[in-house]
């Protein structure tokens, strides 16, 4: 096998997988939308995919010769989906919890949001 394959192997074989995680992440939920999401969500799934490689390339440097060829792809692949996971559920609630308080103004154009009290009948203080 081509020592460039072999070494990118685990993020070959992940990566539709982690193009349908980012896709979710991306899509859901639906609103609110604007630039400050959009920035985060980019931020997000970079350092996903970035902590995905860095940990695997980490575990193929540093995985045990002894335990064979096979092994060494086995502890990528684990190490890289996990190091993924890990970034993805800590962006997840990081995102719900600063983008809690802003909810799509009914009416408004696509895309516009605005602070939650804004947003909400009665008098405003």
């Amino acid at each position: 096998m081509n020592p460039n394959v072999a070494l990118n192997l685990a993020l070959i074989l992940f990566l539709p997988w982690f193009a349908i995680l980012g896709t979710l992440f991306w899509i859901y939920p639906r609103a609110p939308r604007g630039a400050p999401r959009v920035l985060f969500d980019l931020a997000s799934l970079a350092l996903a995919v970035a902590a995905a490689a860095l940990g695997m390339y980490w575990s193929m440097a540093n995985a045990d010769p002894q335990a064979g060829a096979i092994w060494k792809q086995v502890l990528a692949s684990t190490l890289s989906y996990g190091l993924f996971l890990l970034v993805m559920t800590v962006a997840f609630f990081v995102r719900r919890r600063l983008f809690a308080r802003l909810r799509v103004v009914p009416g408004a154009r696509r895309g516009h949001v605005a602070p939650l009290a804004d947003s909400l009948p009665g008098p405003t203080p």
